[in-house]
């Protein structure tokens, strides 16, 4: 059941985030880490230990993890070309012609974002910036219950566009076969990705960061994972850059009498079979709709009325009931103020003027604008990346684009003269900041 909760109860449970060192951890994991590393540790702690065994003992540590928390033997890392090329040929010719144009409507998207060097004339001289791919990255592709081939088309494509000359792909071994899973290889095919490895988890992302015999290091990381992936990318941040640190996947809509109950309420679903922690949170200020749509949850996840029972039930259940509910606002502007407040993933606004409301929002990592741009449209083949801000950092961040993918160079060319006439400058403010170099730099070229 959806629960409907009133905007001051929601604000004070539906919408309030905990923070993610105060998450509780299930006692199953805490119990698997200490059977694993013969210690009670916490899941920051074994991600230190995995980090810093795969930096000093290389391709050794990466195939012992991968055999101990994944039960594989690695015969090899790197996966061959030529398997990525069958995978790709194996694909049914519907999913292929899918999989074709997603890729091709997400390069347009990202074909039209500036990305430019640019100079400007200054007397004397030249000032601009520079705009560099970064040289190699590592995109990281889960591949659990739900493995995601279009999460190698939302980060990769935008790596391509940005001009990124390296690319390396690591994918976990699937559990039943210790292969990767065949769609992840296809969708890294047909894109153009070369460079595929059969690793996952915390040692994944030390192969990528510091580099073992067999693997190169990495500049940049991107790409979601499990909590292990996600400390690990935050361990070693500062060694190479990285994405973000993605948690449980989020949606929010807003929506108004005009709304249809069942395609809200699949659209709360859909996002719900993500994850046991995932959220899915309708703003209403209409009753009608709210009790309309709890009505259509229950209807669809039970496969009554025509509807088939969803395969993926038991996560909905889970996060329809912890992380999820309906919220009665007063009106439409109170619920753009708490969609504002609480940043979502994705925001949709299924409204009868969708526009008139889009200006006024501030927070969001993708936003959909009526009931026709479902954010299903946006997980698969509208255009911008899926790959989102999650847990509140829509207020500062932003969904992957090509500019995560470079680096931009300050310029400074200037001729003796106007070097001249603002060393001075340059003196007077080292001096104030008590550096004597540095000024003493800035009037040599003064002769004094």
């Amino acid at each position: 059941m959806l629960k409907i909760y009133d905007p001051a109860t929601a604000r004070a449970t539906l919408l309030k985030r905990t923070p993610p060192d105060q998450v509780p951890l299930p006692a199953a994991l805490l119990e698997r880490i200490a059977i694993v590393f013969g210690e009670a540790l916490t899941p920051a702690q074994a991600v230190r230990r995995i980090l810093e065994d795969v930096r000093q003992r290389g391709d050794a540590a990466l195939q012992a993890w991968t055999e101990k928390l994944d039960g594989v033997r690695l015969a090899r890392v790197r996966l061959p070309e030529a398997d990525l090329r069958a995978a790709l040929e194996a694909v049914k010719p519907e999913l292929s012609q899918a999989l074709e144009a997603a890729a091709q409507r997400i390069e347009a998207f990202y074909r039209r974002q500036p990305l430019t060097s640019w100079l400007t004339p200054e007397s004397g001289g030249w000032m601009g910036q520079l705009v560099r791919p970064i040289r190699r990255v590592g995109l990281y592709i889960p591949a659990g219950s739900a493995p995601l081939p279009s999460t190698v088309l939302m980060s990769a494509i935008p790596a391509k566009v940005a001009g990124v000359s390296e690319i390396a792909l690591a994918t976990p071994p699937q559990p039943e076969s210790g292969q990767a899973h065949p769609l992840i290889l296809a969708a890294a095919a047909l894109v153009g990705v070369q460079e595929v490895y059969l690793m996952g988890g915390a040692q994944a992302i030390a192969a990528l960061a510091f580099g073992t015999e067999s693997i190169s290091a990495v500049d940049k990381i991107f790409g979601p994972g499990n909590l292990f992936v996600t400390l690990a990318k935050q361990q070693v941040f500062g060694s190479v850059g990285i994405d973000g640190l993605a948690g449980p996947t989020e949606t929010m809509v807003i929506a108004d009498e005009s709304a249809n109950p069942a395609w809200v309420a699949a659209d709360l679903l859909a996002q719900a079979e993500h994850d046991m922690l995932a959220s899915a949170i309708l703003l209403t200020p209409s009753r009608a709709l709210a009790e309309a749509v709890q009505a259509q949850v229950a209807r669809q996840m039970e496969g009554v009325g025509g509807y088939t029972p969803l395969g993926r039930g038991e996560i909905i259940a889970a996060a329809l009931e912890n992380r999820s509910g309906i919220v009665l606002t007063r009106d439409l502007e109170e619920a753009v103020e708490l969609a504002n407040l609480y940043a979502p993933e994705h925001l949709a606004l299924s409204v009868a003027h969708p526009w008139r409301w889009a200006e006024k929002v501030q927070a969001a990592g993708c936003l959909f604008l009526g009931e026709h741009s479902f954010e299903v449209l946006g997980d698969y083949v509208a255009g911008p990346s899926h790959v989102l801000p999650t847990g509140g950092t829509a207020r500062f961040a932003s969904a992957l684009n090509v500019w995560d993918f470079v680096h931009v160079v300050g310029l400074v060319g200037l001729e003796p003269a106007t070097a001249a006439r603002i060393a001075p400058i340059a003196a007077a403010l080292a001096e104030a900041e008590g550096l004597d170099a540095h000024a003493r730099a800035a009037r040599l070229r003064l002769g004094g």
